[in-house]
């Protein structure tokens, strides 16, 4: 992890944190407490970082902690995450693929370097730049009655 000194020449060390994509062969880095929050997740977590830098990471609900699309495996640097919480470790349950080393992007909150991996059935999504599925646009309307017309006569057929 890299650290840098604020000009000019401050005694306190700022963090910045380093995050790869292994498998996309991607590293970025952010100045903790200056990442943009574009409300995908929690406030510099994995998909924050993400979608911050241009890595479309799924996200079906909003990045709420309600599915596991955003479900990456760390591979190095788990204690420089957040712990993970209960709601994050009760979802996880239902990830296909799960690790011991699973974590929900939009959970993780990076504090430190770390490495993680997209999961197969994730990275093709990821790999063509995909945008996040809202899943209330896949629900239809639903359907309305047409007001009568407003001379009171029926539009339905005689029998």
């Amino acid at each position: 992890m890299a650290r840098r000194l604020s000009p000019p020449h401050a005694a306190r060390m700022e963090v910045v944190p380093k995050v790869t994509f292994a498998n996309l062969n991607k590293t970025v880095e952010f100045e903790s407490g200056k990442l943009p929050y574009d409300e995908h997740g929690k406030p510099e977590s994995i998909l924050d970082v993400a979608m911050n830098n241009g890595i479309q990471l799924e996200h079906a609900c909003g990045g709420v902690c309600a599915c596991t699309t955003c479900h990456v495996i760390v591979k190095a640097g788990d204690g420089n995450l957040s712990e993970a919480e209960e709601d994050e470790l009760d979802k996880l349950d239902f990830a296909p693929g799960l690790t011991p080393h699973s974590r929900l992007a939009c959970q993780a909150v990076v504090k430190g370097d770390v490495t993680v991996e997209i999961p197969s059935w994730n990275r093709n999504y990821v790999s063509e730049g995909g945008g996040s599925l809202n899943l209330g646009d896949a629900i239809p309307p639903p359907k309305t009655t047409p007001p009568p017309p407003p001379d009171g006569t029926s539009t339905s057929a005689p029998e």
